[in-house]
């Protein structure tokens, strides 16, 4: 008769909103408990936040240890990781120490990754920097670094011990970063709550402008909901997800274009734009409720078509990178449509016919109105309010 091996794991961990650095730094101090850490984050937010946060945890008397790596997608990879495991394995972090990745999706995503693999998972706590980190990619259990072939492509699963989101630190973004990290929080109200999508239209310029009582309102709202979607399924068992929303073109966009020129949150707004066509030419999604999802990603500033978006963009490139997704994928690509404000429906039927005519539709009434064009600015800005390179 054949043995029966199991393994059952809960992980639960809390997930603080702050709306100042000395907040953040209590909550900090309560997950840390005496313990060493290991701080890791980008070049650019080490000089913005997290020289200071690691003085201001020194001098409480916890032992830190700080690395940063260069800002940008492109540090997302595997070249990055394996740095990163060999400065921890010169370091003096136990298993029970903690690691704490201070940053944007980029540092999260990376530091994750490298927390699961190093001593076979060691615990990581996130302080998000951006307000996509703070809206979606500091939560939740999924780490992962791309690859030339395909976003995220090597990574695992290993849930934080806690999250610590400052939105003052969204002060010092720019623009364009905060309507990245916007797309993620729209993208929650349309596939899950109404009254998120409804506040965000109300509020949109003040939370554009980083004011602490409306982003507050923000993060801890979006939070909620992707903390209550990813319980039903932590480890992705069932890959029909309503929080792939924008994904599945998205992430093949910034496969193509390189992982670099397009933030994530433009490739996904330019993917919920697609998906809202499909499911209109399919019957599914009423044209008015088409129209203020797409209208809603305008007035933030983020791409609905082809010209909207910060570099060129060959239709052709999306649907063979979507095809390589589908190998990875089993041979099923799956495609979150909107019925309605707060329902989806999840099909893997959708042709390749269907994928360009979204992707090269352009705006009724032609030319580009949100004004976003090619713009270049990105990263976090200095006390000067210029951003940095």
């Amino acid at each position: 008769m054949p043995i029966l091996g199991s393994a059952q794991r809960l992980d639960q961990y809390p997930v603080d909103v702050c709306r100042d650095e000395p907040a953040a730094v209590r909550s900090l101090l309560g997950r840390i408990d005496g313990r060493r850490v290991a701080m890791v984050t980008d070049d650019s937010v080490a000089a913005l936040h997290a020289r200071r946060l690691a003085g201001l945890l020194g001098g409480q008397g916890v032992d830190v240890a700080m690395t940063s790596f260069a800002a940008g997608e492109a540090s997302k990879s595997v070249p990055t990781a394996v740095g990163l495991l060999d400065w921890l394995a010169g370091t003096e972090l136990a298993r029970r120490d903690v690691v704490l990745a201070v940053g944007g999706g980029v540092v999260i995503d990376t530091v994750g990754w490298v927390a699961s693999a190093y001593m076979r998972g060691v615990p990581y706590c996130n302080v998000p920097t951006t307000l996509l980190a703070q809206v979606d990619a500091s939560l939740g259990g999924k780490v992962a670094v791309d690859h030339p072939s395909a976003k995220n492509l090597i990574g695992s699963f290993h849930q934080p011990m806690g999250v610590v989101s400052n939105v003052g630190y969204l002060a010092t973004l720019d623009r364009r970063q905060m309507r990245a990290g916007l797309a993620e929080a729209i993208k929650k109200g349309v596939i899950a709550s109404p009254a998120l999508f409804a506040l965000i239209e109300r509020e949109y310029r003040a939370i554009l402008a980083a004011e602490p009582e409306v982003t507050a309102r923000l993060v801890h709202g979006a939070s909620l909901i992707k903390c209550q979607l990813i319980a039903k399924d932590p480890y992705e068992e069932d890959l029909r997800r309503p929080l792939n929303f924008g994904h599945t073109i998205g992430h093949a966009v910034e496969t193509v274009t390189d992982y670099g020129p397009v933030l994530h949150g433009e490739a996904v707004a330019f993917g919920m734009a697609c998906a809202a066509r499909i499911a209109e030419r399919r019957g599914l999604l009423a044209p008015a409720a088409g129209r203020r999802v797409t209208g809603l990603l305008e007035r933030v500033g983020l791409p609905t078509v082809l010209g909207d978006l910060p570099a060129p963009l060959d239709p052709a490139a999306v649907v063979s990178a979507l095809g390589q997704i589908r190998k990875i994928r089993d041979g099923h690509l799956r495609f979150v449509l909107p019925v309605t404000l707060g329902e989806t429906l999840i099909t893997d039927d959708v042709t390749d016919d269907e994928i360009r005519a979204a992707l090269t539709a352009v705006r009724p009434g032609n030319g580009n109105a949100n004004g976003h064009g090619n713009t270049n600015g990105h990263g976090h800005v200095n006390a000067n309010g210029d951003a940095d390179a």
